[in-house]
């Protein structure tokens, strides 16, 4: 028996080892009696991304889904992005929403996140519930049940998905303003994804990676600067391109580049659109972002007279304030480059955002640069920059015991102020200046993180870390 435990964000695999269609049938099966649990005539949107294996475990869930006596709404046109699954979840007012996909993890990998009805990740409690009726042992023969005859019973039933999160875009956006703006595009999918829509919504743009190809040419298809060096160079010598985006595996996640093929974070996407959305666009309402971001959305933040709050790492945290009608937040969003506004759904969307961003530019004229410097004229320059270290299991414990015993209090010649331990280890050197430290939710991976005015500051301080931590 493999012990199934969802982490950060839904459960993680790898294919033929531990992902098999057995164990994706045994937490469907726990999923179904949760519904039935849960929901008097309970309905789920089912898709998948471009992993290997994405066609033949979505007919796994839907088969044990059917058998269990709950409707299924899938798509017959091939793979969809978490957005599209979580749009449809809620515009299908369905119970809930299934993804096959392990998001940014490398290609061995392949995962199942949950969707819950109001459009966003299931909040921790309930993803909890489902993991604890997980059984031991798959007791389905899914080759003997047929999804023609589910179909006959109006439990299966074919939409297009990727054809309504295109309807839902394009009255959304000024696509026509974008495209005639007077600024080149271009978007990578990493093979990811978000390849067919961004090839429908703006056909003429520069494409990167729009193939399907499962094994992401061995690349994690995560959008972080290491990951882009190709895209980088393409924005670097093409003089006429002003902005990259680029989205990940399931195009929940962005990353951006300006015009010169230089990487823009999360954290100042985050504060790009704060600025957009309410100097702008004069919308208002609270701002949710996880532990591991920038102090300087709190700066912003108050700036606008605008509510922040910090949560643990995880989109999931966030969507439990984004589905409160009450907390009326305006944006939510991560270090990780999962950002959601109150405009669309509780749900993280790569493709959302950068279009956000472009539409930001088109109607202002100003290019991203331009646009950047007004967010540090109110919250000053500033950079930040993630490593990843790959270290083994005993040795990742060992730095996380250390972390709690409180054993680290220079890092090089940078002195800790202050620590907090909401989620992980944020150590504060002066208001410019923080390192943090924290293993994956979802990869065998210590996370360490730093902020300083200068990029090369920063790599100073992960440098000063690595050595300190003895990683």
């Amino acid at each position: 028996m493999t012990k199934i435990k969802f982490g950060t964000d839904g459960w993680r695999a790898i294919i033929a080892k531990e992902y098999t269609v057995d164990n994706v049938c045994r937490v469907t099966i726990a999923v179904s009696q949760w519904l039935k649990s849960n929901f008097d005539k309970p309905s789920v949107v089912v898709g998948h991304d471009c992993r290997f294996g994405g066609p033949m475990f979505v007919d796994a869930v839907c088969k044990v889904l059917t058998a269990n006596g709950i409707k299924v709404i899938t798509t017959d046109k091939g793979f969809v992005s978490t957005p599209m699954i979580s749009y449809a979840t809620r515009e299908f007012k369905a119970s809930l929403g299934v993804v096959i996909t392990a998001s940014h993890n490398p290609p061995t990998y392949n995962g199942y996140k949950l969707k819950g009805d109001f459009g966003g990740p299931l909040l921790p409690d309930q993803v909890d519930e489902i993991e604890q009726l997980i059984p031991d042992t798959n007791s389905y023969d899914v080759d003997s049940i047929s999804l023609s005859e589910a179909k006959a019973n109006k439990l299966y039933e074919i939409v297009d998905l990727e054809q309504m999160y295109i309807d839902k875009v394009k009255s959304t956006f000024d696509l026509d303003l974008i495209a005639n703006a007077d600024f080149g595009w271009a978007y990578d999918a990493m093979y990811g994804a978000g390849q067919n829509v961004m090839k429908r919504l703006l056909p003429d743009i520069a494409f990167l990676h729009c193939e399907h190809n499962p094994g992401f040419m061995g690349q994690a298809p995560e959008p972080i600067d290491k990951n882009l060096q190709e895209f980088s160079m393409l924005m670097k010598q093409n003089h006429g391109l002003s902005c990259g985006l680029a989205t990940d595996g399931d195009a929940d996640r962005i990353g951006l580049y300006n015009s010169r093929g230089e990487f823009v974070d999360s954290h100042h996407i985050i504060l790009l659109t704060i600025h957009y959305l309410v100097k702008y666009k004069g919308l208002s309402g609270k701002v949710v972002t996880g532990f591991s971001s920038t102090p300087r959305i709190k700066q912003m933040c108050e700036h606008y007279g605008l509510e922040h709050e910090e949560v643990k790492i995880g989109f999931k945290y966030i969507a439990g304030f984004m589905a409160d009608p009450s907390e009326d937040v305006l944006l939510g969003g991560e270090e990780s480059g999962g950002i959601a506004l109150k405009t669309f759904i509780p749900e993280r969307d790569g493709i959302w955002m950068g279009l956000t961003i472009w539409e930001f530019m088109a109607k202002t004229g100003k290019s991203l640069d331009e646009l950047i410097q007004e967010v540090y004229e109110i919250v000053g320059p500033f950079a930040f920059e993630r490593n990843d270290l790959h270290i083994n299991e005993s040795l990742k414990v060992s730095i996380i015991e250390k972390c709690k015993s409180d054993t680290f209090h220079m890092f090089g010649k940078y002195k800790v102020k202050s620590v907090d331990d909401l989620d992980g280890f944020k150590y504060h050197f002066d208001e410019n200046r923080w390192l943090m430290i924290r293993p994956s939710g979802t990869e065998p991976v210590l996370r360490t993180y730093a902020e300083a005015p200068t990029l090369e500051e920063v790599r100073v301080i992960l440098e000063a870390c690595k050595l300190t931590i003895g990683a």
